[in-house]
């Protein structure tokens, strides 16, 4: 007898097959006629299979009449045609083991209907539910698809450090990494004296592993790093989290449209892999939570993305007659709304921005002939705004050294990044895409704390 997950007993070429299954109790109802239907789930797909329970079974009274929901099984039983609309197969019990019950009083999600709020404070148990574990999956599915992506075309994964002494984007939002006792901290001249830390100096969590995979990709050509990120912004809107997942990749001998092909592609295939693997997901998704998903999709797939200078995008949205919470003008960073109006309303497809301002982007960014752009883009898409952020880098030693001081860094600090350009230097161009900024794309989901197992933000380190 085979041990199958419920996703391949839903299928029809399954009936005729005797099984067994684990999972846990979703619903169970008694009939008049003396059987019970049981719902079971075992997280492997969004629907349930049906299990027909007779009343013949040895323990039917005690246990299978007895079972609630959350309970977890194990059933063993023959795999038939199912009668019912809507499901291809059901499992006629020969079998029913309970193998943990779940006290009816005090399991949390006995009922339905929570809110994502209240879920939020059982971050333990929301897998259970079909919204957390569709999204579960489809973050399965998203990262299966970014290995596979490099991989196909020749990237190395590299494992960049979580620990760091540089901060890639300089804003100083970074969380300290430390053995010093806070209650009795070593000083010299009435300062924090961290030559007597672990490393002898300030380290942190890393907000990227951007600097650190151009080292790489600057003796490997193309490689990518794909793994948590830290940023300790005390902010709590529903864009924000303390420790989020990043992918980058970085190609050396490549450009700033080399840069936009590649993540043009690279969208398009997680996008495309979503739609062809986790259809019953999606379709969750858009009945539950955003009736427009398949369409915003489908336009990521269906058509080359439109490349827009940021100048260009500034005269566009300075001349659309609509007022702006954050008013625009050449110089000024673009916010949501004006992402969302350029690729929801103006353009009504995804865009890709390029050629900002030197002021509103880090000092790696390759400054342009004008002397006032820097080879910046990013990547906009209907719903969510921005989703990849990269540049073409800044190859020029002297260039480098002038912006890291334009931004008030020390290029001390930066010496071995300076090397790779001292060194053989060469053009080269890489990006940046969120993992949960994804997957709020691809779920329609309103807060980035519901597409991440367990959210870290200002006051929230639970689990």
């Amino acid at each position: 007898m085979d041990t199958i997950s419920v996703a391949a007993a839903r299928r029809a070429e399954a009936v005729g097959r005797t099984v067994r299954l684990c999972g846990w109790v979703r619903t169970r109802r008694d009939s008049k006629g003396g059987f019970s239907f049981i719902e079971l789930n075992d997280g492997s797909c969004q629907g349930n299979v049906q299990v027909v329970a007779a009343g013949e079974l040895p323990n039917y009274e005690d246990v299978v009449k007895k079972l609630k929901v959350g309970a977890s099984v194990a059933i063993e039983g023959e795999v038939k045609a199912s009668p019912a609309k809507g499901q291809a197969t059901e499992i006629h019990a020969a079998k029913v083991d309970l193998l943990g019950d779940a006290d009816a009083e005090s399991y949390p999600l006995q009922k339905k209907g929570h809110t994502y709020e209240f879920l939020r404070t059982i971050a333990h148990l929301r897998p259970r539910t079909n919204t957390f574990g569709g999204i579960a999956r489809l973050r399965h599915q998203v990262s299966m698809s970014v290995h596979q992506f490099f991989d196909e075309r020749g990237f190395f994964y590299i494992h960049t450090p979580i620990i760091t002494a540089s901060d890639c984007e300089g804003g100083g939002e970074l969380f300290r990494v430390t053995t010093i006792d806070p209650d009795k901290p070593p000083k010299t001249d009435g300062k924090t004296d961290y030559a007597h830390d672990f490393f002898g100096k300030p380290a942190y969590l890393t907000v990227s592993g951007q600097l650190q995979v151009e080292a790489f990709a600057c003796s490997m050509g193309k490689v990518y790093t794909f793994g948590p990120t830290f940023r300790a912004e005390n902010s709590n809107t529903p864009r924000h989290l303390a420790e989020f997942w990043m992918i980058e990749p970085e190609v050396a001998f490549a450009d700033l449209t080399d840069n936009m092909n590649l993540a043009e592609a690279f969208l398009k295939r997680i996008v495309g892999d979503a739609l062809a693997k986790c259809d019953e997901d999606l379709k969750f998704f858009a009945e539950r939570v955003d009736k427009g998903l398949f369409d915003r999709l489908h336009a990521i797939t269906g058509q080359p993305f439109l490349r827009v200078s940021y100048t260009e995008a500034v005269d566009i949205l300075t001349k659309s007659g609509k007022t702006w919470e954050f008013p625009v003008s050449w110089g000024s960073d673009l916010q949501s709304e004006h992402e969302r109006f350029l690729t929801e309303q103006h353009f009504k497809q995804p865009v890709i921005l390029y050629d900002y301002p030197r002021t509103l982007k880090p000092f790696y960014m390759r400054v342009n002939d004008d002397g006032k752009t820097v080879r910046a883009m990013d990547v906009l898409v209907p719903g969510v705004g921005e989703i990849i952020g990269g540049s073409q880098r800044e190859e020029r030693l002297d260039v480098l050294e002038t912006r890291m001081k334009e931004q008030g860094l020390h290029p001390e600090g930066y010496s071995w990044y300076a090397d790779l350009r001292r060194y053989g230097t060469v053009p080269h161009a890489g990006f940046g895409l969120g993992l949960e900024r994804t997957l709020l794309f691809l779920t329609g989901m309103a807060n980035i704390r519901d597409v991440i197992p367990f959210p870290r933000t200002p006051g929230n380190a639970e689990y």
